[in-house]
């Protein structure tokens, strides 16, 4: 069946041109409808899917513009399909996460099409147009449905993301000069079958490639506009920016950063490393010492994004690429992307679930909750154990991959980063205690337990965390030939 990828690109992008011209009376129910019908492209191109090939399938591939020569070209690989999977969940779980307007809702359709393009494009010009068009619906989410620093915040997400294009922009441009082409595969092959970049350029390059990138994911000291953004938005845009976007700027990484610039990471290893490591743990403490649940979540989804990027700087970086090394490294990072945004976006669902009930947000505002709702409690306690990587839910498999892979390749960092997980243990034991533990608080003496539409949104995605735990085979099938490849590849 030719053209699925394309066919699922355009489908959220016509459910959003319904809500737009149709103004229909139940936006939600429609919404979901054309999810609905995006997942069962997804499944089928999960179904025609071959996991024992590595390279990209279900190629499609058309002149677009001759003079860059730059092709509408876009295919899956194991990589791609991981990610087209976790859209296609995030954005029903974000959109049953609240009731929002037909705007709103258009909004997100636009996005989540942005989304399936960025992660199936197979040149960087059909790349950054995706990638540019998901964070314009990302702005206005912010800036129209925000809360109070909502212009505040949808500025400075504005000024950090529109700086990072430019340079991730400028530097492709300046790959284009040496390489001619855009094509992804074809600058990988150039890079293994060709004479190395010119020194300023190689470095011109990668130093606005990685900028562009660290903005996005983000690494420290580009993260300053998350908090912010992931606060003020609302509960189901905050969980499809953490859930979905955020994995854009890995997937940069792994699709052409490491792959093109090994030479440049090995030389910048250790600052690199440095500023992983200050992610993992900076966040982690800036998680602790936060009030507000949405905040903590926010500086804490730093910290795990950040866990991916240790592993990729750590394997690109040493001096001895060792293939089975490398290949526990990217299968760690792989289920981390796929497990923080399910693991994360829960999180955010549940904090919203309680800012609903009470009003309020802060740790300080709640107490005792378990006398008064022990269903919510309990479900809201194993997104926290999951996120913690307690083994036996989905977090623990990634992050014990990443460590393997990583502490081969550089001790010493890994060994640091290792205290992320006992900071990350102490925020939520504190946030537990505070939440559910001790008398309960007469602002909460009505606080009402888990409704039933509630638990048809909660039940679903708690058992597809114990299903990754205990067998996570299925996830590693998908993507263990493109870990292969890019492992050989790598080294």
């Amino acid at each position: 069946m030719a053209g699925l990828i394309t066919f699922l690109i355009l489908i959220p992008l016509a459910g959003a041109l319904a809500l737009w011209i149709g103004k229909p009376r139940n936006t939600r129910v429609v919404t979901l409808g054309f999810q609905a019908l995006a997942i069962f492209y997804v499944l089928l191109i999960w179904r025609r899917f071959d996991s024992t090939s590595g390279l990209p399938q279900l190629v499609e591939q058309y002149p677009w513009i001759p003079a860059l020569k730059a092709d509408y070209f876009v295919g899956a690989d194991g990589l791609s399909l991981l990610l087209l999977l976790l859209t296609s969940l995030v954005f029903p779980f974000a959109i049953l996460a609240q009731r929002g307007s037909r705007g709103l809702n258009a909004l997100m359709l636009v996005m989540q099409a942005a989304l399936y393009g960025t992660f199936t494009a197979q040149s960087f010009v059909l790349w950054f147009v995706f990638y540019e068009m998901s964070l314009i619906p990302a702005f206005l989410l912010i800036r129209l449905w925000g809360g109070e620093k909502r212009d505040r915040a949808s500025t400075k997400f504005f000024v950090y993301t529109f700086f990072g294009s430019v340079a991730m922009l400028l530097g492709f441009v300046a790959l284009y000069v040496e390489r001619h082409t855009f094509d992804f595969r074809l600058l990988v092959l150039l890079h293994q079958t060709m004479p190395p970049l010119s020194p300023v350029v190689g470095w011109l390059a990668f130093a606005g490639i990685f900028l562009g990138l660290a903005v996005k994911v983000p690494l420290f000291p580009f993260h300053t506009w998350l908090p912010d953004a992931y606060e003020t938005a609302p509960v189901g845009v905050s969980m499809v920016l953490t859930g979905a976007l955020s994995k854009m700027g890995l997937y940069g990484f792994l699709r052409f950063l490491v792959p093109l610039f090994p030479d440049q990471i090995r030389i910048a290893g250790p600052w690199l490393l440095t500023l992983a490591v200050c992610s993992i743990l900076f966040s982690a403490l800036a998680a602790w010492a936060q009030k507000d649940l949405k905040r903590m979540v926010a500086y804490l989804s730093i910290n795990h994004l950040g866990y991916c990027l240790l592993a990729l700087f750590a394997i690109t970086a040493a001096e001895n690429r060792n293939l089975g090394n490398m290949q526990d490294a990217f299968s760690g990072v792989f289920l981390q992307i796929f497990n923080h945004g399910i693991t994360a976006a829960a999180l955010f669902y549940y904090v919203g679930l309680l800012e609903e009930r009470r009003g309020a947000r802060s740790l300080n505002d709640f107490g005792g909750l378990m006398q008064r709702a022990p269903l919510l409690c309990g479900w809201m306690s194993v997104a926290m154990f999951s996120s913690l990587g307690l083994p036996g839910l989905n977090g623990f498999i990634g992050e014990f991959l990443i460590f393997k892979g990583s502490f081969a390749a550089t001790a010493s960092f890994t060994a640091v980063a290792v205290l992320g997980l006992l900071f990350t243990a102490i925020v939520f034991l504190q946030a537990m205690q505070s939440l559910f533990s001790g008398p309960l608080s007469a602002s909460c003496s009505a606080f009402p337990d888990l409704l039933r539409r509630e638990a048809f949104v909660v039940v679903p995605v708690t058992i597809l965390m114990l299903i990754i735990g205990i067998a996570p085979e299925f996830l590693f099938k998908m993507v263990s030939e493109t870990v292969t490849h890019m492992a050989r590849v790598l080294s």
